[in-house]
């Protein structure tokens, strides 16, 4: 195969008219023509960080969306199916990614369950990361989040830290706020990378020990606008990542679109295309080309270096898309899960009567949370939701065998009436519900044991569900059908009155126990700050 072009050489830094000759998968030759096409040859565009099943999306689906965005590669964490199923989700990502020409990159999650202080369908020990990290399939150690666990030296986080130093892997961090010598500390034990960064003054702290930044914009944490200025004096140790895309926006772009934005900011479209393509290649050891003679081919044709629109996308010589169609065919793949409670009733999320509560702040466009304190409203004995003052509860179900709800109450949902749920909580992945009345939130929770996973919206005379059969987070649909019934449920929580970007992605992570500050799990209220549980009632 030749294909004619604009050569965009990302090493030397030059654009020049070209041709490119693949043979057998790989780069066989890449000469300079007199004349060539307007378009631009460029090597495909990687996430350095993603958790694929945050697409709702299995490994197969989430490539045929990607690679007509020109993404040829994932550096991914199978950290959220294996808080469920263990290894065996680990293999069964491996496994399905395998099934398509999409190069993923898997990482031996370290945090599985990532805290104590909330029930998993399953757990890592250090043994079993010790022999993850022996295949030839996993390519680094996924995100250390048990960062006190690394401060205080915690003899089970240090083997699972040794065993990727002993096999010369790299290993991934995740330290949101953690500064000073705690944050030396942490960094001398090898830890490569962070993702969590939300100011520019912490990101550059952790470049000066060392550490790689990646520049996060998912479908819930937005930090580019913070950390871009960095790319100009940084952009050798920094890289793009989604960490968590929703379907929905994976429908409209991936990492093209933070080209672009990079590029319309003034940055350099060099020093973009290094961060896109080339240092999260040479940083995890990637089989991914990066348009060289020898290496795989895989590349993109783009309009232009301003907008990034992909024409094509090779991977291996293969096209795989061309000017928005995806040639990757659906596979079959099977669908494990792991479901054990039964419906609830409303009588399980009342509170007692209280004078003052906690209340968690949601932040639009962030993980981290607020811990606020409000005057309770109670109907009698009970304290219950105010959606005037935009005070709703907020609990957290066991879905792997019955136990009493958390309940608790979070701010900033904007709900007016019905609840808003989902299986997909990270880390553990019980379900976590919003609503306005004990009434909307056993509807809401009911559908989704009815249906072993989802997301859903429910009102008093109307509901609706997207289904994850597959371990309780993702489709067993394709990706484009999925991405447009998300759509739907988005459109229904705002109709119920949700001021939030993405309602969905952020209810997932009010659960998240290692982002401070007020959290909730299954076991109850969570204070990040002191790394405990906390009451509900305040003093």
């Amino acid at each position: 195969m030749k294909i004619r072009g604009q050569i965009v050489d990302v090493f030397s830094r030059t654009i020049y008219p070209g041709e490119v000759i693949v043979e057998n998968r790989k780069i066989k030759e890449i000469k300079r023509v007199p004349d060539a096409p307007p378009y631009f040859i460029m090597p495909g565009f990687v996430d350095a960080h993603i958790h694929i099943e945050s697409s709702m999306l299995v490994p197969s689906e989430f490539a045929r969306m990607a690679v007509i965005h020109g993404t040829v590669a994932t550096v991914s964490d199978p950290h959220e199916i294996a808080n469920v199923l263990g290894v065996d989700g680990v293999h069964f990502m491996i496994d399905n990614g395998k099934s398509i020409p999409f190069k993923f990159h898997f990482g031996a999650p370290s945090c599985v369950p990532a805290t104590a202080f909330e029930t998993a369908g399953d757990c890592i020990d250090a043994r079993q990361i010790k022999e993850l990290l022996k295949n030839d399939d996993i390519y680094y150690l996924a995100e250390m989040m048990n960062y006190p666990g690394v401060i205080h030296e915690d003899p089970e986080v240090l083997q699972k830290l040794r065993s990727a130093d002993e096999a010369g892997k790299p290993i991934d961090g995740h330290a949101p706020g953690v500064r000073g010598k705690d944050l030396e500390k942490y960094c001398s034990f090898k830890i490569s990378t962070d993702h969590e960064c939300v100011t520019a003054d912490e990101a550059e702290e952790k470049l000066r020990l060392g550490m790689k930044i990646l520049i996060r914009e998912g479908s819930a944490a937005k930090n580019f606008d913070a950390l871009a200025p960095l790319i100009p004096t940084h952009f050798p140790e920094m890289m793009f990542c989604s960490d968590d895309k929703h379907p929905d926006d994976l429908l409209l772009g991936h990492i093209n679109q933070l080209c672009a934005r990079a590029v319309a900011a003034g940055c350099h479209v060099f020093d973009v295309l290094q961060m896109a393509c080339i240092n999260p290649v040479l940083h995890y050891n990637l089989r991914s080309g990066l348009l060289r003679v020898d290496d795989p081919a895989d590349f993109i044709v783009v309009e232009d270096l301003t907008n990034f629109n992909p024409i094509q996308t090779y991977i291996d010589g293969q096209l795989v898309a061309e000017n928005g169609r995806s040639y990757i065919a659906s596979v079959p793949f099977e669908t494990p899960n792991k479901f054990a409670c039964r419906p609830k009733i409303a009588s399980d999320f009342e509170l007692p009567a209280m004078e003052k509560i906690r209340v968690i702040e949601a932040l639009d466009g962030q993980l981290i949370t607020k811990e606020l304190v409000f005057d309770a409203t109670t109907d009698g004995n009970f304290t219950v939701a105010d959606p005037a003052r935009d005070l709703l509860k907020i609990c957290v179900v066991n879905r792997y065998s019955d136990a009493p709800p958390a309940v608790a109450f979070v701010k900033n949902f904007g709900l007016h009436r019905g609840a808003i749920a989902g299986s997909v909580a990270h880390d553990c992945h019980n379900i976590v519900v919003v609503g306005t009345s004990d009434t909307a939130i056993t509807k809401a929770v009911n559908l989704i044991i009815r249906h072993k996973g989802g997301i859903c919206a429910v009102d008093d005379d109307s509901e609706k569900i997207l289904p994850l059969p597959v371990a309780g987070i993702m489709s067993d649909q394709d990706g484009i059908q999925t991405g447009r019934l998300y759509q739907e449920l988005d459109e229904m929580a705002k109709a119920l009155g949700s001021t939030l970007r993405a309602p969905f992605m952020t209810l997932s992570f009010m659960a998240l126990l290692v982002i401070p500050d007020l959290k909730i799990s299954d076991l109850g209220l969570f204070s990040g700050s002191t790394f405990s549980f906390t009451p509900v009632e305040a003093n």
